[in-house]
């Protein structure tokens, strides 16, 4: 790991925490627009440093909303690390299409599943469909900045 990746990953991870500080409104405290520099530090970062990305940028977020679940926070934290990681893995082996269906899935409603049983089905049923909303508008504002931000990286390599 070079000085390089970890100043990147320190800056991701400080979007990660401002876009924790803009909350969506969709009835959970803790959901915002935190993985989107997470989805972007994928363009940079190898796949572990995205997931950390993701899972401090969790945290962070979480923060400001006063921890509304307590604990669990953690457990969301290495759900969201391992989402991203897989993000980051499907990017660099070139799945384009996959690897946005798999963060918004993922994010939207497989990291939401344990829940199902660890709270209750409908703290399970009445989150997912803001956790759906959270992980695309996530995913719109990432796929709209990557190809200005590769573009750059592009320039910055030559």
């Amino acid at each position: 790991m070079t000085t390089r990746n970890i100043a990147l990953a320190a800056i991701f991870i400080s979007l990660s925490a401002i876009g924790g500080m803009l909350k969506i409104p969709v009835g959970i405290a803790s959901v915002a627009l935190d993985a989107m520099p997470a989805l972007i530090a994928a363009l940079f970062l190898s796949a572990p440093l995205t997931g950390t990305v993701a899972a401090l940028g969790h945290l962070a977020s979480a923060l400001y909303g006063g921890f509304p679940l307590g604990p669990m926070h953690a457990l969301i934290a290495i759900e969201m690390g391992l989402v991203l990681w897989l993000f980051a893995k499907l990017h660099k082996s070139g799945r384009q299409v996959l690897k946005w269906i798999a963060f918004v899935f993922g994010n939207g409603v497989v990291a939401a599943l344990p829940f199902y049983f660890l709270l209750s089905p409908a703290f399970f049923y009445t989150s997912v469909p803001g956790l759906l909303i959270a992980s695309a508008m996530n995913a719109l504002g990432a796929a709209a900045a990557m190809p200005f931000m590769a573009s750059r990286l592009r320039e910055r390599v030559k």
